[in-house]
């Protein structure tokens, strides 16, 4: 099978009431925690790629490595993603070098101004039979070239999603409903909680179209434990609790993003290993024991979170 869009995944998703995991890759043991989950759980995914990603793995290598996980896992459908593609050349760059979907993040910029980028890199995408993604509002927190104070931070405003969707074209939406970047997504002694409010009303006003939740990352506290009895310090790294997202993923949210969790189970594997051994010097060693921890992660939000087990 070969690469896929997210239009057939989000339209089983939206009438199934579950959501499409968006797992973010940096190297091949990532890719191959993800994708064997996947491929045991018979569940679509998103494999997406950030703008730090493509710098620190280079684009050509995190393809192949793709490609390579599609001949391991032939049976289910694999997005290949950019996750906030800053401008047009970087979606562009995307689109012609073998990705199926990109999000162009405008959210930084005037509601007009949001528009006119989205539209363009909308026709450029579509005229090459990708699908786009874009964002509304603004999330709080930090990833890789993303960066956004609380007091910058804003909701998505259900009255202007309906103008976004019609005049841009865009076949997803990100909004901002309380999910942040990053593991520190609350502070401590405050009840997460998401405004589910504004999600239903955005659903009114443009139903049957696919929602994106970024910054969804739950932040298991067993790695947050184990990475700081090795020698870390993640005082009062707080996610997004999963009750919230599994009830996010049976309305019309149909993408949710992962990224802090994987790094997390992989550090936590990585530091485990090195301080019970101050020998060991072969990355074999500490990265199979990471690796198993992200495979866990995501197996653990395909069949308990997001819904997706046996719907590839």
């Amino acid at each position: 099978m070969p690469l896929v869009t997210t239009t057939e995944m989000f339209k089983k998703a939206y009438d199934g009431g579950y959501a499409i995991g968006a797992f973010n890759v940096n190297n091949m043991e990532i890719v191959q925690a993800i994708t064997e989950a996947a491929g045991e759980l018979n569940s679509p995914i998103i494999l997406q790629v950030s703008a730090g990603a493509r710098k620190y793995a280079n684009h050509t290598y995190l393809v192949k490595l793709v490609e390579a996980a599609l001949i391991e896992n032939p049976n289910i459908p694999i997005a290949l993603h950019l996750d906030h593609g800053a401008d047009f050349d970087i979606c562009k760059s995307c689109i012609d070098g073998g990705f199926t979907s990109v999000m162009i993040d405008g959210s930084k910029y005037a509601f007009n101004e949001n528009i006119e980028l989205t539209k363009k890199v909308v026709e450029y995408a579509h005229a090459h039979g990708v699908v786009v993604e874009a964002e509304l509002g603004k999330l709080a927190g930090i990833e890789d070239d993303v960066k956004v104070s609380a007091e910058d931070s804003s909701y998505t405003q259900p009255d202007e999603v309906e103008e976004f969707v019609t005049k841009t074209g865009v076949d997803s939406l990100a909004i901002a409903i309380g999910t942040s970047h990053g593991a520190y997504k609350f502070k401590p002694g405050t009840k997460p909680q998401l405004r589910f409010d504004i999600l239903h009303e955005i659903e009114k006003r443009i139903p049957g179209f696919p929602i994106v939740l970024h910054g969804a990352s739950s932040v298991p506290q067993e790695y947050v434990k184990i990475i700081n009895a090795n020698g870390g310090q993640l005082k009062d790294a707080i996610g997004v609790p999963e009750d919230q997202l599994r009830e996010a993923a049976r309305s019309a949210v149909c993408k949710i993003n992962i990224d802090s969790d994987l790094r997390l189970g992989l550090t936590a594997g990585v530091r485990e290993v090195m301080f019970k051994d101050p020998s060991i010097f072969d990355p074999r060693d500490y990265l199979k024991v990471g690796r198993a921890n992200v495979k866990a992660v995501v197996a653990h939000k395909i069949k308990d979170v997001l819904g997706s087990e046996n719907k590839a």
